[in-house]
């Protein structure tokens, strides 16, 4: 697993991830692919509602695959905020719907939550570390 040098091309040589990162990008990609699972196990198997045409909605995160696979910061970033459709939709069907969907919103909300800590997380490894400055003092003389 490489990323590119950052301000490089692509036909650039890649560096070598460090384990931190690399870490993070596995981590996002399992809870993705969870969350996947999750969205499509719901409404097509254990709690369809209607014929199944709610299973489009994973269509964005399997969208966002590709990007992720390549390192993209972009796409961390665009996940970032696009998870927050799937923490809204399992917080309205966890308390209008009763019995298994309910059970299934509530997972979704978690797995939506920690794929958003785990991408920030990311994207932060990833960006280059600024240098504190002091910050100024009260009374200057």
């Amino acid at each position: 697993m490489t990323l590119p040098a950052s301000g490089a091309s692509d036909d650039v040589a890649a560096v070598e991830a460090p384990p931190p990162v690399r870490r993070a990008r596995s981590l996002v990609a399992v809870t993705l692919a969870l969350l996947v699972a999750l969205g499509l196990a719901w409404e097509l198997v254990l709690a369809p509602t209607g014929r199944g045409t709610w299973a489009i909605k994973v269509l964005p995160l399997l969208l966002c695959a590709p990007g992720l696979w390549r390192h993209r910061l972009y796409t961390y970033r665009w996940l970032s905020l696009l998870v927050w459709l799937y923490v809204t939709e399992g917080l309205v069907r966890a308390t209008s719907e009763g019995g298994l969907s309910q059970w299934l919103a509530g997972a979704e909300v978690v797995l939506a939550a920690l794929l958003f800590v785990l991408v920030v997380h990311y994207i932060r490894l990833r960006l280059p570390r600024r240098p504190r400055t002091p910050a100024p003092s009260a009374i200057e003389p």
